[in-house]
């Protein structure tokens, strides 16, 4: 799909969220017409809708919530509640941690994406900061897209509710 390779050449009405798996890359086109690049992580055992395949799920989804305006960098979420700040000296690195901010994504597509054991919202999908930054460039997560703890407290402070989210190959 065209609309999923970011060339700048295509123009948005609307803000939009457009997500690479292949390049490992997060493009945020803001109604403003401007669009900024973040590098992601996928998740490392690639693309797919299923519940349990800790894949990242394909298709058109929307932001259903955003968690942790306000709170400090490197806050730690447990059950979407924040409950530490993250310390790499005595946390478990091996934790699958989501820090500073959670963007809550919901599928869109009926059978795709949405109900049953394809609901990305049920299968806890979010863009969220993670503690493993050297990894992010390459496919390493649980089926979520992480990012930069800085970068995801910048993307949140400009996306909404509601706001378009596309995941693509």
């Amino acid at each position: 799909m065209s609309e999923c390779c970011c060339s700048g050449s295509i123009v948005y009405s609307q803000a939009v969220i457009i997500i690479s798996i292949n390049k490992q890359m997060l493009y945020h086109h803001r109604k403003t017409g401007v669009c900024y690049a973040y590098p992601i992580s996928t998740a490392s055992r690639g693309a797919g809708n299923c519940d349990g395949s800790l894949q990242t799920p394909l298709g058109k989804h929307r932001i259903v919530e955003m968690i942790g305006a306000n709170m400090p960098i490197f806050t730690a979420f447990k059950g979407r509640q924040p409950y530490c700040i993250y310390d790499p000296i005595t946390d478990k690195p091996d934790h699958d941690w989501i820090l500073t901010r959670i963007i809550w994504l919901s599928g869109c597509e009926t059978g795709k994406n949405r109900r049953g054991k394809v609901d990305t919202q049920s299968r806890l999908i979010y863009i969220h900061g993670t503690h493993e930054e050297e990894k992010i460039g390459s496919p390493a997560s649980h089926g979520c897209i992480r990012m930069k703890n800085n970068d995801i407290t910048a993307l949140f402070e400009h996306v909404t509710v509601g706001e378009r989210v596309r995941i693509c190959e």
